[in-house]
């Protein structure tokens, strides 16, 4: 029961966190005269993914690499499966394919990287931690230079900022306020989260990989579910479909790079076939029905949570395949 508690507390730490940094971060920048399209581009889609970078760090330091890695991934799974299936079933949403081309690709690309690694390598040293976080910077640097330049991707961007950042921004002192904290509460509620975590697994005789790939992925996605909905709601179909593909994108090449640079982390022997599969798949599902259909419906919501529902049961049954 303790330990139960222990995980509900970090959670909520982690949701309440997530928000104050995201918008004290906005503000701060807003105040300082840095552009809408920057903060969009780094601090918003950054701060969403903070609960998962601060508990996969935790998670290695304290030498559990299945939470570290079945985080990142099992977040990505969960964002795509029953983050943005949650999302459609509420609205239905339009994806523009110009808007999602570029960011799409670098999702798929990425991830296939990190199968690779996981396959042929073992582990995320720190150089490759380095390679990942390296990346990162091109893309936003592309990215940010292929928005000044204008089009479809840039109007998503710049939607998207719309949807964190309001037409009055806090004052600078309420925002730094905000930030540090959101930082606070994001520290507290991964220590808590990863403890918890870890002595559920330990209990019950759960592996701690499957701990990650559940019930830590999940709540370290809510910001992302937070935002995504918000945006469907207000009928920013782009935004919402940016979010899920943006924090796939920081999850990977941001998150498993910057935890890998101070801690190398080895793959949990029983992350198999299955959840990299489950990976993979559900990227290219949903760059796939994006690009054919256009509209992302209730169909498809529901779909993808029967999806999320069988990878979940065969994972927590010990299946293999």
């Amino acid at each position: 029961m303790e330990t139960a508690f222990q995980i509900i507390i970090g959670l909520a730490l982690l949701a309440m966190g997530g928000e104050g940094v995201v918008r004290g971060a906005v503000g701060v920048a807003r105040r300082l005269g840095v552009s809408e399209l920057l903060i969009g581009l780094t601090l918003v889609g950054f701060g969403t993914s903070t609960p998962e970078l601060l508990t996969s760090m935790n998670a290695a330091l304290a030498g559990s690499p299945g939470i570290a890695i079945g985080n990142v991934v099992g977040s990505n799974i969960s964002n795509i499966l029953l983050i943005f299936a949650i999302v459609i079933l509420v609205r239905p949403v339009v994806a523009d394919r110009r808007a999602i081309a570029r960011d799409s690709a670098v999702m798929i690309g990425a991830t296939a990287l990190l199968v690779a690694l996981a396959v042929f390598a073992g582990e995320l040293s720190r150089w490759v931690g380095g390679l990942f976080v390296v990346g990162l910077i091109v893309y936003i640097v592309t990215a940010f230079l292929a928005e000044r330049r204008g089009g479809a991707a840039a109007e998503m961007h710049a939607g998207e900022v719309g949807e964190h950042v309001g037409p009055r921004p806090d004052p600078l002192a309420l925002s730094i306020v905000f930030a540090l904290g959101g930082l606070g509460l994001l520290i507290i509620g991964a220590d808590q989260l990863v403890g918890g975590a870890i002595t559920l697994a330990q209990s019950v005789g759960m592996s701690e990989t499957v701990i990650g790939l559940t019930i830590v992925a999940v709540g370290t996605s809510l910001p992302e579910l937070v935002a995504s909905l918000a945006a469907a709601l207000k009928g920013r179909s782009d935004v919402a479909v940016g979010n899920i593909i943006g924090s796939n994108i920081y999850n990977v090449l941001g998150i498993l790079g910057l935890t890998a640079l101070i801690a190398p982390v080895p793959m949990p022997p029983d992350m198999i076939a299955r959840d990299w599969i489950a990976l993979v798949g559900a990227a290219v599902l949903l760059v796939a029905l994006a690009y054919v259909n256009g509209t992302l419906g209730r169909l498809t919501g529901l779909a993808f949570l029967a999806l999320y529902s069988l990878y979940t049961y065969v994972l927590l049954t010990g299946g293999r395949s």
